[in-house]
């Protein structure tokens, strides 16, 4: 349990919802919090607290319920079923909560909570708490569903390709799966619109984006709700070093593997293409075989990240065949590996963390979006930011080996990737300068420190 801010300062519960690409942005805003005089407190489940190793440096850690106490969203079958209980259990908990540490003589000033959690809102408001929902989409994706919320898009979406304010031209297959295709995954669209049932009683609204990376989508959203954009959300010692020892996320599901560096170590300056898939996503089997094939078959060092449960999707006898080329590991410190010099470009499936690290230490990206708000952001690695590529797919969602090694060479050999890589560089410092003294993002949230210690703003 970490130890942050003076008996004096006001108190700041922060509930992600209990998965490490929702924990981990949120934990380092209360990272940045801290270093800033506020006093935070992380909540997460009992499972999470005790399955889990949970390092959050200066922020204290607290426990709730969410109904699961034995096993979590594996316990409950579903993502559903998981959210379905969640607001009941975790509704009551929380109250519990707050109510205890208010007679403990420390009470919770607001309850930033998870935008997939808004009965926390609702709990927040009966205690006279204030409340500041988090985005841990891109604003560009808040901005589709919000769409979808008002009924200004309907579902299922009956034309081909969209203008919608504040957003690029998109096609349909470059929406939220959950928008594209709603019979696929309806809880999921649910749960999706459920962030802005009560969004009008927030206080305020955070997103874990920049606002220069997506100044259009964010000048709409604001016409709507308090919404500010205070990322990046990657440890500060990649932005700005503003927070002491501050080097890695704290929150993994994944047993880290140390050989990682070492290897990296031994290559040359931007001659590895990183690989991975992200911490939650099942992937087809046939892209998982295509990807192995183009790996296999293309002419540069590979680190790839196969998780445990993925393993059996490998091709038989594939890790001797490219030992001399490649290292397949079940987790690694991404940050760290994409920082390396070594690392020339990532393929990654585009969740909103990985482009968000991606940008930050400007390394050129193969989009491979598979579901949820992938394929929007892939949209905007290729088009808008243009600081990568997407392999072609068929009406199934595969992509072929020959895309995916063509999309590689692009950027690792082909003219076009001189210019990809010049893009990533100029993002990278756009990025960094959201936080620094003066950035659109350091100042949204120098505001809200300013607003619970008494002190004007600019």
């Amino acid at each position: 349990m970490g130890n942050n801010g003076d008996a004096q300062a006001a108190h700041v519960l922060v509930l992600p919802y209990p998965a490490q690409g929702h924990i981990n942005p949120m934990l380092q805003f209360a990272k940045r919090l801290v270093s800033k005089g506020l006093k935070v407190s992380l909540v997460v489940t009992f499972f999470l607290g005790k399955s889990v190793e949970v390092e959050t440096g200066p922020v204290n850690l607290e426990l709730i319920s969410d109904g699961f106490d034995e096993g979590g969203i594996e316990q409950a079958g579903s993502i559903e079923a998981h959210w379905e209980r969640f607001e009941k259990m975790g509704s009551r908990s929380l109250k519990d909560l707050i109510q205890m540490l208010d007679e403990s003589g420390s009470p919770i000033a607001c309850v930033m909570y998870d935008s997939f959690l808004p009965w926390a809102l609702e709990v927040a408001k009966e205690a006279g708490i204030q409340g500041a929902s988090f985005f841990t989409q891109s604003s560009a994706v808040v901005a589709i569903y919000y769409n979808v919320f008002t009924g200004k898009l309907n579902v299922p979406v009956p034309v081909e390709t969209l203008s919608l304010p504040g957003l690029p031209e998109l096609l349909l297959s470059e929406l939220p799966s959950f928008v594209s295709r709603p019979d696929h995954r309806p809880a999921m669209l649910e749960i999706a619109m459920a962030q802005f049932i009560n969004i009008h009683r927030a206080d305020w609204v955070f997103c874990c984006t920049a606002e220069l990376l997506e100044s259009k989508e964010v000048m709409w959203l604001k016409t709507f709700m308090p919404f500010k954009p205070i990322g990046p959300t990657v440890p500060s010692s990649y932005i700005d070093q503003s927070v002491e020892d501050d080097q890695d996320y704290g929150v993994s599901l994944w047993k880290k593997n140390s050989a990682c560096k070492e290897w990296l170590d031994s290559k040359d300056d931007g001659s590895v293409v990183y690989v991975s898939f992200g911490s939650i996503l099942s992937m087809e089997q046939a892209n998982m075989e295509e990807t192995a094939c183009a790996l296999k078959e293309m002419n540069h060092y590979f680190l790839w990240v196969v998780r445990g449960p993925e393993e059996s999707k490998l091709l038989e006898k594939f890790t001797d065949d490219t030992k001399e080329k490649g290292l397949v590991v079940r987790w690694c410190s991404q940050l760290e590996v994409l920082s390396h010099k070594a690392v020339g470009c990532f393929v990654t499936h585009c969740g909103w963390n990985s482009t968000v690290e991606g940008l930050t230490v400007g390394v050129p990206m193969v989009a491979c979006p598979q579901q949820a708000d992938q394929p929007t952001n892939g949209k905007y690695i290729e088009e808008v930011w243009g600081v990568g590529v997407r392999p072609r797919v068929n009406d199934k969602g595969i992509f072929s080996r020959e895309e995916l090694k063509n999309c590689i060479k692009e950027i690792m050999e082909g003219e076009s990737g001189v210019e990809i890589k010049k893009n990533a560089c100029k993002w990278r410092k756009l990025v960094k300068e959201a936080l620094i003294e003066g950035g659109s993002s350091y100042n949204n949230i120098e505001e809200f420190v300013a607003h619970f210690q008494g002190k004007p703003t600019r």
